[in-house]
């Protein structure tokens, strides 16, 4: 008799414990990210703040783990490029997007990013697109294209809803970048966290070099808030979750890790109903509906045979 097949593998408390804690944990940040943009402080400086602790965490972590920081140049290449495009253009965008939008949407914005992934693992790495995957994306685009629809009339939030959405939409194409340029030989020949410790400490570099050109010298906020926030979304929301998410890339693959991401929408959309009022008209009910089934159905579709599914990052 042959044995009973294992658990699914997200039943297991070794993968389902991280997979909840990383959708909390980013599914928060959303909301935290609205406190860390204001009068006092740019959106530009908030976010070469929030690296400006997130680096030297990272750092350490390496440390920790005792993994070897040196890497050829090519790596050091790729992890410039991860951070313009991760964590300088990318959360740039983001905290702009949130001036206007309210961060459930933003979110979900951000949670197309599968879209031009698939575009750019087709463009780049060969990597087919089903039918299946482009219908289910067509389904989602609608769905999130009525939420903001609803957003424009009743959204309680002074701010540009076009504007907004232009704007996530920049961020989403440059995490997606980063995503697929993360993927290739340079960065494969260095440990993960060695690499994102580099790529952050180049990030942080452009983050300065960014807000000190547009908003000028360096402002320093006074409230405990503020930076109680900047800690939580630095230590918490970039040093924790990267490793815990790419671990979870290699036990799952990566077609089943995706979907980390429907679930991070999910509770930042919760999040922004409690804490931002947003309103769930009849337009935003059936927006979100047929946003996360879409999402869901496009995940599916994209999932490929473990030895052959590459791991993304976020």
């Amino acid at each position: 008799m042959s044995d009973p097949p294992p658990p699914h593998a997200l039943l297991r408390p070794a993968v389902a414990i991280p997979f909840v804690a990383v959708a909390l944990i980013w599914g928060s940040t959303w909301f935290v990210i609205k406190g860390q943009i204001g009068p006092e402080v740019s959106a530009h400086w908030s976010v070469a703040w929030r690296f400006a602790l997130a680096t030297p965490a990272m750092f350490v972590l390496a440390a920790i783990m005792r993994l070897p920081l040196a890497m050829p140049r090519r790596s050091h290449g790729l992890a410039a490029l991860m951070g313009l495009f991760q964590f300088c253009g990318n959360y740039s965008f983001v905290y702009l997007a949130e001036l206007h939008l309210t961060s459930g949407i933003v979110a979900l914005l951000i949670g197309l990013m599968l879209v031009p992934n698939a575009i750019l693992g087709k463009l780049l790495l060969g990597e087919p697109i089903t039918q299946r995957f482009i219908l289910a994306s067509a389904v989602a685009i609608a769905g999130i294209a009525l939420l903001l629809v609803n957003e424009a009339q009743v959204a309680p939030i002074d701010g540009n809803v076009a504007l907004g959405t232009l704007l996530a939409l920049v961020a989403m194409l440059a995490a997606s970048i980063a995503n697929v340029i993360q993927a290739g030989p340079a960065g494969k020949v260095v440990p993960l966290v060695s690499l994102l410790a580099w790529a952050m400490l180049y990030g942080t570099g452009l983050d300065f070099a960014l807000a000190w050109a547009i908003d000028g010298p360096p402002v320093l906020p006074t409230g405990t808030a503020y930076w109680l926030g900047t800690a939580w979304l630095a230590v918490v929301g970039s040093v924790v979750t990267f490793p815990l998410y790419y671990d979870l890339v290699r036990k799952l693959g990566a077609g089943r890790a995706a979907y980390n991401g429907v679930l991070v929408v999910v509770i930042a959309m919760v999040i922004s109903t409690l804490l931002e009022g947003y309103k769930w008209t009849p337009l935003a009910i059936g927006g979100a509906i047929l946003s996360m089934a879409g999402l869901m159905v496009a995940l599916r579709a994209r999932q490929v045979p473990e030895k052959t599914a590459a791991s993304p990052s976020r």
